[in-house]
């Protein structure tokens, strides 16, 4: 009788296991080539921000956006991790310090997420190149006016630079 228990048993978990790994694989396929890559957040200094960043948590910087018209700097990506960033911004006007203002979302098919929100009622912009990062963006409003940000690298992408380069 113990061997019908144990192969009950075993029975159970192969249940179990194989609903878990279709659930698991229909998640993958939903989001395949998706995955958050910076976090945007508005600072009172961005200089004074960027080196708490370096000097204390030991991030480094990535690149900076040029220079506005009076040569200030008012945008740097920090470096977490090889494929995680930081966009610290100036904050100014409706900004306020310690905003978060977007999440960015790496994609390796930008055009076929944008057709999948909008195919889904989402609001999605056209992509576009960034003369800033020389990647492709989009931009997705999410809830609640969380707006993500879609980043799609192309072979000069300054985020593709700094993660070639990152030890």
């Amino acid at each position: 009788m113990n061997w019908i228990k144990g192969l009950m048993l075993f029975l159970a978990g192969l249940v179990v296991g194989t609903v878990l790994m279709q659930a698991n694989a229909a998640q993958q396929t939903m989001n395949t080539g998706m995955r958050i890559h910076h976090v945007g957040i508005a600072v009172k200094d961005r200089q004074q921000a960027v080196d708490y960043f370096t000097k204390v948590l030991g991030y480094r910087v990535a690149f900076n956006f040029p220079p506005d018209k009076d040569g200030k700097i008012n945008t740097t990506f920090v470096q977490v991790s090889r494929d995680t960033f930081l966009e610290v911004g100036q904050a100014s006007g409706d900004v306020k310090p310690g905003t978060i203002t977007h999440i960015g979302i790496k994609t390796e098919d930008q055009k076929a997420v944008i057709s999948k929100v909008r195919q889904a009622s989402g609001e999605a912009t056209d992509s576009r190149p960034s003369g800033n990062t020389a990647s492709n963006l989009a931009n997705v409003a999410a809830i609640d006016g969380i707006r993500f940000e879609l980043v799609e690298y192309t072979p000069n992408s300054l985020h593709k630079k700094a993660e070639d380069t990152w030890k």
